[in-house]
């Protein structure tokens, strides 16, 4: 492994923890000794990144550092094109756009142009007829979990049932033949889970979540877990609305 691509392996290692990792386990990740860790860290503080720590201690990597990928394996261009031709294919125009752009973007970093490789890619994810009328929308919700705003929406449940709601979005499931946002409902004083399609009307509100969207996903995920005392089966699985 030429040193150049030890640097961008260390990189990409240190990207990928969220707390201080020792030098010991970046060695044995990188399959190098601690002595060319400690080497390669200095290096790359010199170049600008800003890794915390010390021998001993273990190092992080602050964010505000990039370097452009120096090169992709051919499982991690196909891992790259097909997930982005799925996202294009789920009916958010503004999501299919990104999609492109980030090819566009990690070809254009590379510094040998991917371009071809990944028009060639034989890998295709599948457009469903109607995806694109289901999915009205889908922007107007993934901007309200990351900007953590209400929402205010009129929706129809599966016993045709109307209702007006006010909903705390905190995740949004794509499912094949549906869309469906998981939130905190006002009017159920508890978790439920909508399906775009039945959502008739959608505005955004002013009012932000009473607690951190982290927070409410944590209870989110306990409350899926729960079994129907009914049923014994996970609530997520029914339409409970």
């Amino acid at each position: 492994m030429s040193r150049t691509s030890r640097l961008f392996k260390l990189m990409d290692a240190l990207r990928a923890r969220r707390h201080p990792v020792t030098a010991a386990q970046l060695a044995a990740q990188l399959a190098v000794s601690v002595r060319t860790v400690y080497r390669d860290v200095q290096t790359l503080v010199e170049l600008g990144a800003r890794i915390d720590g010390g021998a001993g201690v273990g190092y992080v990597l602050r964010a505000g550092f990039f370097l452009p990928p120096l090169m992709f394996g051919e499982d991690e261009i196909e891992a790259l094109v097909l997930g982005a031709r799925w996202v294009q294919g789920q009916g958010d125009a503004e999501l299919a756009r990104a999609a492109e752009s980030v090819l566009a973007k990690i070809a254009a970093a590379s510094p040998k142009d991917l371009r071809d490789n990944m028009a060639d890619t034989g890998l295709w994810a599948p457009r469903f007829k109607g995806t694109a009328q289901r999915a009205q929308g889908l922007g107007v919700i993934r901007a309200a979990i990351r900007r953590e705003r209400k929402l205010r929406i009129r929706y129809t449940d599966a016993a045709e049932v109307a209702t007006e709601r006010v909903i705390w979005p905190v995740a949004l499931g794509f499912f094949e033949g549906a869309r469906i946002v998981a939130a905190w409902c006002e009017l159920r004083n508890d978790f439920r889970h909508f399906r775009i399609d039945r959502i008739s009307s959608l505005e955004t509100m002013d009012a932000a979540f009473p607690r951190p969207r982290r927070e409410l996903a944590k209870l989110w995920r306990e409350h899926i877990k729960r079994p129907r005392p009914e049923a014994g089966v996970p609530n997520h699985v029914a339409d409970r609305n």
